[in-house]
């Protein structure tokens, strides 16, 4: 991302509904494969810290991050959310079958040999080990917060699951979420195009009536989504396994 986007997402994170409501559907799913608490975990593409946030209030202690982007660990560092470690997606820095769990939220999306790096993902999971894996879907959605986080590409799963099985992972659960909000996000974007509005990340556009809104129809989505498997939404979700006897 671009250094003044790392210190908007850095402000915000804590309390902004889509950090807030996507951390609870991470913790969803996680519980759903029942990853337990000596876990080693690896985040993936910490970026400011949301996912260190949310693991180490669940109780995980034998976590740490990667992260291409200096700034990214310095502001993790300063919240004390680590460790993390500077090291590049399609060249993890870790040994073969080093974690039972990696989280690789919103990351593939930046690199341009996507293959590599969930490759890169599979080689250093554990047998049976997990892999949580977000990505920004379909193209019409592309805005002001792609170019600001330097996206490459958006997705479909019909795109991505045949990617994530090339890499030699199993998907077990995929679907798309953010669904509710796909159109108004839709219009806010073409908005956003037509007045060529200067803003450093499209999370600055929130109040706090607004924050308490979309956290309402953000925590419906994220009860549903995993139910109803809607045809469509501004994200993805897969949770996939490295195959073998665990």
């Amino acid at each position: 991302m671009k250094a003044d986007t790392y210190a908007v997402e850095s402000a915000v994170e804590a309390s902004h509904w889509w950090f807030v409501g996507r951390r609870r559907l991470f913790q969803l799913e996680i519980a759903h494969v029942d990853v337990p608490r000596d876990a080693r975990i690896l985040d993936l593409g910490t970026s400011t810290g949301t996912n260190l946030r949310m693991l180490r209030d669940l109780g995980y202690h034998r976590t740490i991050g990667l992260d291409l982007s200096d700034a990214a660990v310095q502001f993790c560092t300063s919240k004390g959310l680590g460790p993390v470690q500077q090291g590049d997606v399609c060249a993890i820095p870790f040994a073969d079958a080093s974690f039972d769990l990696v989280l690789a939220t919103d990351i593939i999306e930046h690199v341009d040999d996507d293959h590599r790096a969930l490759a890169e993902i599979a080689r250093i999971l554990t047998i049976g080990g997990h892999a949580l894996i977000t990505v920004p879907t379909f193209q019409l959605l592309w805005g002001l917060q792609d170019e600001v986080a330097l996206h490459k590409r958006r997705y479909r799963l019909g795109q991505l699951l045949p990617t994530i099985q090339a890499a030699g992972l199993v998907p077990e659960r995929a679907y798309y979420f953010n669904y509710l909000l796909f159109g108004p996000i839709l219009l806010a974007r073409a908005v956003l195009r037509a007045t060529s509005m200067s803003l450093k990340s499209e999370n600055q556009i929130n109040t706090p009536l607004l924050n308490r809104v979309l956290s309402a129809v953000f925590a419906l989505d994220v009860s549903t989504a995993r139910r109803l498997r809607p045809p469509f939404g501004v994200s993805a979700l897969v949770m996939a396994r490295r195959p073998g006897a665990p």
